[in-house]
């Protein structure tokens, strides 16, 4: 049977919430304090410590009602900020059969921080599209991407449908 956790949250830097992911081989998530003045908010200095030269930041958009799942690598930890909509984030320990999620969003400010070889997807939740800004560890090689993937239905018991409480 799957065993469905909350992530572990790590508050005290990032760097420290990087090494407990790596460590103990789960998802960490890190939360986030927005800037906030009277023109707007900002964050900022969101990866100090962590970029590196051969890592890559992307962003990509997510339409409601879909699902991108699974994928996982052997290499690259990735990094989530999900800073427009909201999205579910799923991530899976084939070896013990645990699983994680997480709602990340405008409305929960956070980084996800994923380590290899943890499988992971995500869904939008709610009616508008999902904006997503990563950090990869490791820049995509189309020759050799660093990335197995698997369908979004094959984690038997992980519940990607929006959850009515």
């Amino acid at each position: 049977m799957l065993d469905i956790r909350t992530p572990t949250v790590c508050s005290d830097s990032i760097n420290i919430a990087f090494e407990q992911a790596r460590d103990l081989l789960e998802p960490i998530f890190f939360p986030t304090t927005p800037f906030t003045d009277d023109r707007g908010w900002s964050l900022m200095n969101l990866l100090t410590g962590v970029l590196r030269e051969q890592g890559q930041i992307n962003f990509s958009t997510q339409y409601p009602g879909v699902i991108k799942a699974w994928h996982r690598h052997d290499k690259q930890t990735d990094f989530w900020l999900c800073v427009q909509g909201h999205l579910k984030a799923g991530i899976f320990r084939e070896s013990d059969n645990q699983a994680w999620i997480q709602i990340i969003g405008e409305q929960r400010q956070g980084m996800m921080i994923i380590p290899p070889p943890l499988w992971h997807g995500v869904a939008t939740v709610g009616p508008t599209s999902a904006g997503l800004i990563y950090y990869v560890t490791h820049a995509y090689n189309p020759q050799q991407p660093d990335e197995i993937r698997r369908p979004h239905d094959s984690v038997e018991g992980f519940p990607w449908s929006i959850q009515h409480g």
